[in-house]
């Protein structure tokens, strides 16, 4: 029977898909609390970092895979882009619909869906993103071909994830941090001690920088970059279709 990885446990594929909606829905109303106690606030420079490389564009259209909470599509839409905001659980999508209204962005399209077989046609976006989110697809290859399949020819493919770091010391200094700390905070901060510790397992079970290109690269993109941030702590993954 297949096994996939949740945290540091193997899961049957159903398992994984089941367990990690549970998570999410857990963890849904404090996103951004998580992501603080993930990365010690800097998800937010990153974000604004990542959203520059994509570079969108007036009347583009763009897919915001696993994006649920608006974080990324919030600041696409800033270009005049023509968002999409997708996610697997209908509890990110609704703290985002409620963000957005907060915000008066009333121009993007929410939409449950799945990365592994999205409902989009054929060469329907110019560029398809991706934060925080591929680790916790029960299929990391299935969702990559996916994301090709729905890009138009010149399309771009972003990804934005936790890695692990090559920088001597620090990566010993996170681990402990990531490992003995940020749970302890999800239970603080969540009363969830268990959620914060798959999110902290997940992301130590993640391919590491050239391993997940070259799955990049096996989906059939060309031109693969990697954007290493802090030592490869987090990276950011890119290609084209050609």
């Amino acid at each position: 029977m297949e096994k996939v990885s949740f945290g540091f446990t193997d899961v049957s594929p159903q398992e994984k898909t089941h367990l990690v909606g549970n998570v999410f829905r857990r963890v849904a109303s404090r996103y951004d609390l998580m992501n603080d106690a993930m990365s010690g606030g800097l998800h937010r420079l990153w974000k604004d970092d990542f959203v520059r490389l994509v570079q969108p564009r007036q009347g583009e259209h763009i897919l915001d895979m696993a994006g649920g909470t608006g974080d990324i599509a919030f600041r696409l839409a800033r270009s005049g882009a023509e968002v999409t905001v997708a996610d697997i659980n209908p509890a990110m999508l609704e703290v985002g619909q409620k963000r957005a209204n907060r915000r008066g962005l009333t121009g993007l399209v929410w939409q449950e869906q799945n990365a592994e077989h999205l409902s989009f046609k054929d060469n329907s976006f110019d560029a398809y993103t991706i934060a925080f989110g591929i680790r916790n697809v029960t299929h990391i290859e299935k969702a990559l071909s996916e994301a090709l399949r729905v890009l138009k020819p010149g399309g771009r493919f972003f990804c934005l994830e936790f890695s692990q770091t090559e920088w001597p010391g620090f990566s010993d200094l996170y681990s402990l941090y990531s490992t003995h700390i940020v749970p302890k905070i999800g239970q603080l901060l969540a009363k969830d001690e268990d959620s914060y510790r798959y999110l902290v397992e997940s992301i130590q079970r993640f391919p590491n920088m050239e391993k997940f290109a070259d799955m990049i690269k096996a989906a059939g993109f060309v031109q693969i970059r990697v954007r290493p941030i802090l030592g490869g702590l987090v990276a950011v993954h890119s290609g084209w279709k050609v």
